[in-house]
């Protein structure tokens, strides 16, 4: 409450309604002023401090302006503001003179207008700025009074202050008379939004303002439309011709519709049952001779009135008027039963309104849930089945938010059984690892196949557990053991390894050094090691296939290392194809095929090799050399294929005559010799050489060849 407070002990306090909250104002026994705007978020701010204030003011209050809360108080003839910065007097417009303190002021609910009593026994009624005078009233009591407070209703123009004495009650207004009550015993006076509640020892009244519908239907000698229609229908029920004339009555006047209005109107404010009926009754029987009255209002004001009865009950004891159930809503209503306990009557409105289930019966059930769990006179199976039996399959029924509150409670079996209901994985998982349940937690998200819910239990595992707990907590879930070496490849690899070392898994342990001598090593020497580690693995995982592959890369990185020392280039991490290709590039023909002879590279991919890097560099010499260093194992088409596909025709020609018969044809064709071609082709006698030699003939110079080809067609035909 901050230092001052309690130091100087509290005077007295007003407790006060903003758009924030509730606020609350104290005064020390300093004589300051301490206010805060949201006693849900208690922050006490000092007001500024009233010049020459030796003893309590003889009154204040707070008002709001522009949301802002401020306090006014009286200090004999003077009235101070006091807002956050500044104090300041202030003088009520049109006061009369005479006046030498104040004795009691009183705010409207609503914060907009203000009554001051003054010691010379007048009320004061005016806007809470002070600048505009409604009235004033001479009451003609100079004694202070116990209470005085504002007594209203919303979107009325009438205004009145109720002031109270010793067993003594008095209402002005504007008008120069006032009403006054003799009371039987103390009470005490409460002001809400449309009227006064007054407290006593044995009795609970309300006095209000009376609503214009009430007053137009039962002041005295009535001609209000609601009047003659309330009237008319008691005549109905006598079955007496009256009736049928205040009903033409008015219907002449074309007031029926009104009439049923005013009727339904009035029967809101009436707390009487047998009164409300009556009310509803005849704006029933009006209705009747409306052809298009639209059904609502009056189907709604049903509704409202039989939950008003219901919780005006003094079994229930909240004795709302009908204005007050507008401005809460029925779901404020509902919340005061929940608070209250009162759980069968809030399902029956649920009920009886058609309320969604999520708003209002799943919502009840809810908070009787996290009451019951609360009992702790029941064991944990009888909570748990009876929560389960009454809830079922609610919808917008969480069974986690029950089993959060049994655990807030200390029940934490009861919440583990309560979870077993809960159909959300997503929400029994969170729940179970608070309360340190971690393995059970990790089994429901295994079973929930939500990978992103397993990856969150095994981080809280990792770090609640061991580290040996933790992987023997994996090794018993496969599957939580598999993504964790998912996470693991791409976050932690030096955990990634001991796993595989604790599982003798020296296939994986095998590939992990081989990624590692690339990824983290960029020494050659600590690549080899890693290799080597590598190699090692893959023998004792019994993969020979894996391990000579091993051995011949650090074979090839050592040559590569020695390469580039004496040749200089670029020859490490170089594919083995590629590093030969290199050498043949770089002139070094011998060292290519050592290397080639090293490393077992069959003579067929290293002719490729050779053809390739050599039309290349178009190297036409050396490779005419090349292809005839000996028969070549890939044939000589692949150099005609070559040649053309860097557009030497003439180098090409060299190897086409070379090319076997049944590749010749082909060979020519490549090198645009067409009429040879078909020559081959006719002595072959093959079809599809042929065909083939055909469609490469072309009208314009390749007629002749065409022709020939068809006529050997013939022939082969006619044979």
């Amino acid at each position: 409450m901050g230092n001052e407070v309690l130091q100087n002990r509290v005077l007295d306090a007003r407790i006060f309604h903003t758009e924030f909250g509730s606020g609350v104002a104290i005064l020390t026994g300093a004589y300051r002023f301490t206010l805060s705007a949201n006693v849900g978020d208690l922050k006490l701010r000092r007001m500024p401090e009233v010049p020459g204030l030796q003893s309590a003011p003889s009154c204040w209050t707070t008002l709001c302006h522009d949301r802002v809360p401020h306090i006014l108080l009286a200090v004999g003839p003077d009235l101070y503001i006091l807002d956050h910065a500044t104090c300041s007097t202030v003088t009520p417009a049109g006061l009369a003179p005479g006046v030498s303190s104040f004795l009691q002021m009183a705010v409207s609910f609503t914060y907009r207008h203000l009554a001051l009593f003054t010691d010379t026994g007048s009320i004061w009624m005016g806007t809470a700025s002070l600048k505009e005078k409604l009235c004033e009233f001479n009451c003609n009591i100079r004694a202070p009074p116990k209470q005085m407070v504002w007594c209203s209703r919303p979107r009325s123009k009438e205004r009145a202050v109720v002031v109270a004495w010793e067993r003594r009650l008095m209402v002005v207004g504007n008008a120069p008379e006032s009403i006054q009550f003799v009371l039987d015993e103390d009470s005490y006076l409460v002001p809400e939004l449309d009227g006064v509640r007054i407290f006593s020892r044995t009795t609970h009244e309300f006095l209000h303002e009376v609503p214009v519908a009430s007053e137009e239907i039962f002041k005295i000698a009535s001609m209000a439309p609601g009047a003659l229609l309330l009237e008319a229908q008691k005549e109905y029920e006598k079955e007496s011709q009256k009736a049928d004339e205040y009903l033409r009555e008015i219907q002449e006047l074309g007031q029926l519709t009104q009439a049923v209005q005013q009727c339904i109107e009035a029967a809101g404010h009436e707390h009487q049952p047998d009164m409300q009926k009556s009310l509803l009754r005849a704006a029933s029987f009006g209705k009747c001779f409306l052809d298009r009255f639209p059904p609502d209002s009056f189907v709604h004001m049903c509704q409202d009135l039989r939950v008003l009865n219901a919780v005006r009950d003094y079994h229930i004891g909240i004795p709302l008027t009908y204005s007050q159930y507008k401005q809460l809503t029925i779901q404020v209503l509902l919340d005061r039963l929940v608070l209250r306990r009162l759980y069968p009557l809030a399902i029956q409105i649920c009920e009886y309104l058609r309320l969604p289930e999520v708003q209002g019966v799943s919502r009840i059930l809810a908070h009787w849930a996290c009451y019951k769990v609360q009992q702790k006179d029941v064991s944990d199976e009888d909570v748990a089945r009876a929560i389960n039996q009454k809830l079922g399959d609610t919808p917008g029924v969480s069974y986690s938010d029950i089993a959060a509150r049994a655990y807030g409670c200390g029940r934490t079996e009861l919440a583990i059984k309560l979870l077993e209901y809960e159909p959300r994985s997503g929400e029994q998982v969170p729940l179970l690892l608070k309360m340190k349940r971690s393995k059970l937690a990790l089994s429901k998200a295994i079973e929930s196949g939500d990978t992103d819910l397993v990856f969150t239990v095994l981080l809280h595992l990792k770090n609640e557990l061991n580290r040996g707990d933790f992987f023997m907590t994996l090794r018993n879930q496969p599957m939580a053991l598999s993504l964790y070496r998912q996470f693991c490849k791409h976050q932690e690899l030096d955990t990634l390894k001991d796993l595989y070392n604790q599982d003798d898994n020296h296939q994986e342990l095998g590939s992990f050094h081989i990624r590692a001598s690339y990824a983290a090593e960029e020494r050659i020497e600590g690549r080899v090691a890693a290799l080597q580690t590598a190699a090692d693995a893959f023998y004792k995982a019994k993969n020979e296939f894996a391990a000579k592959a091993t051995e011949d890369q650090m074979k090839l990185l050592r040559l590569q290392r020695r390469l580039q020392d004496e040749l200089g280039g670029q020859f490490l991490d170089l594919p083995l194809h590629d590093t030969v290709t290199t050498l043949i590039l770089g002139g070094h023909n011998k060292r290519a095929e050592q290397l080639a002879r090293d490393f077992r590279i069959p003579d067929k991919r290293l002719w490729w090799l050779k053809l390739t890097a050599l039309a290349d560099l178009e190297d036409w010499e050396e490779l005419e050399k090349f292809s005839k260093s000996k028969k070549s194992p890939i044939g000589y088409l692949p150099f005609v294929e070559i040649c053309m596909k860097q557009h030497n025709k003439y180098e090409a020609k060299k190897y086409a005559s070379r090319v076997g018969p049944e590749q010749k044809v082909k060979a020519l064709l490549l090198v645009g010799d067409v009429a040879q071609a078909a020559d081959v082709a006719i002595e072959h006698r093959n079809e599809a050489e042929l065909s083939l030699v055909l469609s490469h003939c072309t009208g314009a110079t390749d007629g002749a060849t065409a022709e020939k080809i068809q006529r050997a067609r013939a022939q082969a035909q006619k044979k």
